[in-house]
């Protein structure tokens, strides 16, 4: 051949792949880049929540003169046994859902509530778990089949665990198998859903908590935490049996093989959770929010659960 293109040439085959093998290597180096920017936009998005959450309670509190409370009066959708979460909807901008709701006294099965207990609230989830994209769950225990929105934050019930008196103290209740069973250091109460030693249990609303009476200190005391609802069955917004969860239990607690208890497993995952890797998000009592590592020792973990324990002391 003659001409201006005599001398031009295209690739081989062995440059065609050499090339193709440098991008496969640099796109491998940059995917976990990528990866850990996204876990910590995510992460920040996740703490955000949790901010705009502990400021929603001070501001019911503001309001009401005492914490937001959980009326779990009965384990059935047949009663008004409305969440602190869904009390705090009119201070998250959701006073809409609130009414629709008939928040707080209003029946849970009316035809309102039961289309208001299915609507996602996109504060109450955390970019890095997938239930910010999924329907609401119909495999919740107590109101199942029963649509909810899921929630990825729950109020921190204390630190006593493994006994269960029945909701307002009037059920069959007792004793009930856990690897974590653990009394109250104040009153050594095992039973933390119906008489936990932190800021919210199912039945708080006997005991209408305010700020004075945190006397661990504010700064010294979890108020709200993360869980993955495909971790737990008991984890959605609107129900008071579902919006809390006990620090007996370690964050992100394993069984004694190293694997995930069953989401069923209640008496092993009423406790927090979360998908970012190393540990949990808190938001503490004077609403701050703070990572807390997997490796916290449990003792400390535990005590910084409690709204009077006596102890002097701040996480790792």
């Amino acid at each position: 051949m003659t001409g201006p293109f005599r001398n031009r040439r295209g690739f081989t085959l062995i440059e065609l792949l050499v090339v193709i093998a440098i991008i496969a290597v640099l796109i491998g180096l940059l995917l976990p880049a990528v990866q850990k920017v996204r876990e910590a936009s995510a992460r920040s998005a996740c703490a955000n929540n949790l901010k705009q959450i502990a400021l929603a309670v001070h501001g019911y509190a503001n309001v009401h003169d005492y914490f937001p409370i959980n009326s779990g009066t009965s384990l059935a959708n047949t009663a008004p046994n409305w969440s602190w979460l869904a009390r705090i909807l009119p201070h998250i901008e959701q006073d809409n859902l609130y009414q629709l709701a008939g928040i707080p006294t209003g029946l849970m099965n009316t035809a309102g509530a039961m289309q208001a207990m299915q609507t996602p609230v996109k504060t109450f989830l955390c970019p890095s778990d997938i239930a910010i994209n999924e329907l609401p769950r119909t495999d919740e225990f107590n109101i199942g089949p029963q649509p909810v929105g899921q929630t990825n934050y729950k109020g921190v019930s204390g630190c006593n665990w493994g006994n269960d008196a029945g909701i307002g103290n009037n059920g069959p209740g007792g004793a009930f198998t856990t690897d974590w069973r653990n009394p109250s250091p104040t009153t050594g109460s095992f039973n933390g859903l119906d008489q936990g030693d932190g800021i919210f249990y199912r039945d708080d609303w006997h005991r209408p908590l305010r700020l004075s009476d945190i006397k661990d200190g504010t700064s010294n005391t979890f108020m709200v935490g993360e869980d993955v609802p495909s971790q737990n069955r008991h984890c959605d917004w609107p129900f008071a049996n579902h919006a809390t969860g006990t620090c007996a239990i370690p964050p992100n607690a394993r069984n004694s093989a190293g694997a995930m208890y069953s989401s069923g497993d209640w008496p092993n995952v009423y406790s927090f959770h979360s998908n970012h890797s190393g540990g949990i998000q808190f938001a503490y009592a004077d609403g701050t929010v703070h990572f807390i590592s997997n490796t916290i020792p449990l003792p400390t973990y535990r005590a910084m659960a409690t709204i009077n324990g006596g102890e002097t002391l701040t996480a790792p």
